[in-house]
């Protein structure tokens, strides 16, 4: 019979930028080799310093006139951090939609106002994802001798269904994307589109232990037999394929 755990790694203090995340996560999980680590974005942005404080943002003529446009009526300053974390606006009514500089396509750029530590703060997405994947991956190693993979996740919208579920923005150690096209089915027929998010279903359960209302924003995914390398650029649809682009 196969199963998996999902294990909460909790007793985090509240993160600080520059705090070696690597370390604190390292501190407090029993990880084991071969588990997948995952980490909420919220902390390794946190780490790495991508915060603002409202009160250094001018909120310029655009940012004022989309503020009112939208469900959420947002401080016009914060729209103004998602457009400056953006690339491209591709819906600006009721809600703002954007493509950021990492190449994602969600909400509001992924600027976020919740658990930042501070009234007026909001949190940014990672400049790059994979490569804070790597440095937590690398860090587990050095303090606990043990090889992990790990995925930074967050959570997305989607255009289709209700509700947010985590998605991998970062992935290390592990393959992002399982490609079976080529291969046959149960039935012997050819696989033509199938093409597996892995990290995305194993950071969408994950999202199941990593609560927004408790402070655990790790979770050791254990019981996967998972080889190769990956990305989570892999997991960007390109913009022909797109349809908000």
């Amino acid at each position: 019979m196969r199963r998996i755990e999902l294990i909460g790694v909790e007793g985090l203090p509240e993160v600080r930028p520059r705090d070696d995340l690597g370390a604190l996560i390292g501190a407090r999980a029993g990880v084991q080799a071969g588990d997948v680590l995952v980490v909420a974005q919220k902390v390794v942005s946190k780490s790495e310093g991508r915060m603002v404080d409202l009160a250094t943002v001018h909120a310029g003529d655009e940012a004022v006139r989309l503020a009112p446009r939208l469900i959420a009526r947002p401080d016009p300053r914060v729209v103004q951090v998602v457009l400056d974390e953006s690339v491209r606006v591709l819906r600006s009514e009721r809600v703002l939609i954007t493509e950021t500089r990492q190449g994602y396509v969600c909400a509001n750029a992924g600027v976020d106002h919740s658990n930042t530590g501070g009234r007026d703060v909001v949190t940014l997405l990672p400049l790059d994802p994979d490569a804070s994947a790597r440095l937590i991956r690398d860090r587990l190693r050095e303090i606990t001798g043990v090889d992990v993979a790990v995925i930074v996740s967050d959570t997305f919208g989607r255009p289709w269904r209700l509700g947010i579920v985590n998605v991998a923005l970062g992935v290390a150690g592990m393959p992002a994307v399982i490609d079976l096209r080529g291969t046959p089915d149960d039935d012997g027929e050819v696989l033509h589109a199938t093409v597996l998010a892995v990290a995305d279903d194993i950071a969408s359960s994950a999202g199941l232990v990593m609560e927004k209302t408790s402070r655990t924003p790790a979770v050791i995914v254990r019981g996967l037999a998972l080889e190769g390398g990956g990305s989570g650029r892999e997991l960007i649809r390109p913009a022909v394929e797109d349809l908000f682009r």
